[in-house]
């Protein structure tokens, strides 16, 4: 329930204002003066989330009411009220913190609609200050999990870089956390409130590239029925992710490495610069060096993008944190109802490559979570080219199981998997199995499976 300061020296209106107000639902608190009020935030510690102020008042009048309430409670509407509207008064009450102005006589209706649009921004603000602080834990600096010596030399260059605005080079094989390591080093630098856009520059075609970061003016080209603002504008004082930097064109390099040494850029078809000030952080999954020596990079951006280079190692390279990032996506994947993994499912991973990396193993514990039966993740789920890497996967190997248990472990696996398939859609898992819908119902049975 919101809380309401009514404050004016007429009290007809203001109890009439504040017993209003109380029969739509609000709580309210009545004084005679701004001193009173102000007493009452010192002394009491009073909640109040909207004041409601006369503009004259004996003493302390509502202006310099607002000076006083705002160096106190910055947080507090005010709706300032008066007889003696004029509008040099409304921007000195604006510029003082007001959130609104309204003339006597006033409505009560009108009155309650304001309120509604505060409630609203209040909600609002609310709303985003809870995912800032979701965001700021999310990619706070210990979300790169990771003990080994590999991963802290990684951890030791971010907490040198994060704050400073000088242009990061992330390289490394696709899906090592490239992106991830981006939002840690935005959101833990002095630009974090500023946007973070990012461009995957691989998806971008060759006739869209320029406008896409620098922007164009209207009738620029066929098409630009409007002006466009590009990547580069909107991340104006905050960071600009620049996803896959070997697919840029070579011939519009030239005009990246002239936006990063000068800070500022052309929108296409016109001649205006704009002065821009952008963090700029790329990654590869390629060999830069290479492609200059090809001729497929220019020399010079490599070199201003090569400025702090961090090198993301391959999860094989990462033996020691395989069990802690298996244990992290776990906990994530499970959180309603947590699942444990076997030591013997920790072994076989350490031993697993990972050619897909971290997002491999993201995703794997996800679906092994999702197969987990009774709260445990054993080796039998696990899928064979993790359990028995570099061998055929068309083989089954079963150690010195009797015939009786691998034949209920084979049929368990290929129920569960086609029911993961299918959503839970025991029709559609049936049908994928090849078998009637009535044969699977009574395997499942047979088999005790959820």
């Amino acid at each position: 329930m919101l809380k309401i300061f009514v404050v004016d020296d007429e009290r007809l209106i203001r109890v009439t204002t504040a017993d209003d107000l109380r029969d739509a639902g609000y709580q309210v608190r009545e004084f005679a003066s701004a001193e009173a009020a102000l007493q009452t935030l010192r002394e009491e510690d009073a909640e109040v989330d909207i004041v409601i102020s006369d503009l004259k008042m004996p003493g302390m009048d509502g202006l310099e009411f607002i000076a006083h309430l705002k160096k106190l409670r910055p947080e507090v509407y005010v709706l300032l009220i008066t007889a003696h509207a004029t509008v040099d008064t409304a921007v000195e009450a604006m510029k003082r913190g007001a959130y609104d102005y309204i003339s006597k006589p006033f409505s009560m209706d009108e009155m309650l609609l304001t309120i509604e649009r505060i409630k609203e921004l209040q909600s609002v603000k609310e709303e985003n200050k809870q995912l800032r602080t979701q965001v700021k834990k999310k990619f706070d600096l210990s979300s790169y999990v990771g003990s080994g010596q590999e991963s802290q030399q990684v951890f030791e260059l971010v907490k040198i870089i994060a704050d400073k605005p000088t242009t990061v080079l992330i390289t490394g094989e696709t899906g090592t956390g490239k992106e991830l390591l981006t939002n840690i080093i935005h959101y833990n630098s002095n630009r974090k409130n500023k946007p973070l856009i990012k461009v995957s520059c691989a998806i971008l075609s060759r006739e869209i590239f320029e406008s896409e970061l620098f922007g164009h003016v209207k009738g620029a080209f066929t098409g630009a029925d409007a002006s466009k603002t590009g990547r580069f504008e909107l991340a104006d004082n905050g960071t600009l992710y620049l996803d896959d930097i070997d697919d840029i064109p070579l011939d519009l390099q030239v005009k990246l490495l002239r936006a990063l040494e000068e800070s500022e850029i052309e929108r296409v078809g016109g001649s205006e610069t704009i002065k821009i000030d952008v963090r700029v952080i790329a990654s590869t999954k390629k060999d830069l060096k290479q492609m200059v020596a090809e001729g497929k990079f220019r020399e010079d951006l490599f070199y201003r993008l090569n400025v702090f280079p961090i090198n993301l190692p391959p999860l094989r390279e990462r033996p020691k944190d395989i069990a802690q990032l298996a244990q992290h996506f776990t906990a994530e994947f499970s959180k309603a109802d947590p699942v444990k993994i076997d030591e013997e499912v920790i072994e076989i991973l350490k031993q697993y490559h990972f050619p897909g990396n971290v997002r491999e193993m993201k995703n794997l514990m996800e679906r092994l979570v999702l197969l987990a039966k009774d709260g445990i993740i054993t080796k039998n789920i696990l899928p064979m080219e993790v359990r028995f890497p570099g061998k055929p996967h068309t083989c089954f190997y079963f150690e010195n199981k009797p015939l009786d248990e691998i034949i209920r472990e084979v049929e368990t696996n290929a129920i569960r998997d086609a029911l993961l398939r299918s959503g839970g859609n025991k029709a559609k898992a049936a049908q994928i199995l090849q078998i009637p819908a009535s044969t699977l119902k009574s395997r499942i049975e047979k088999l005790k499976l959820d």
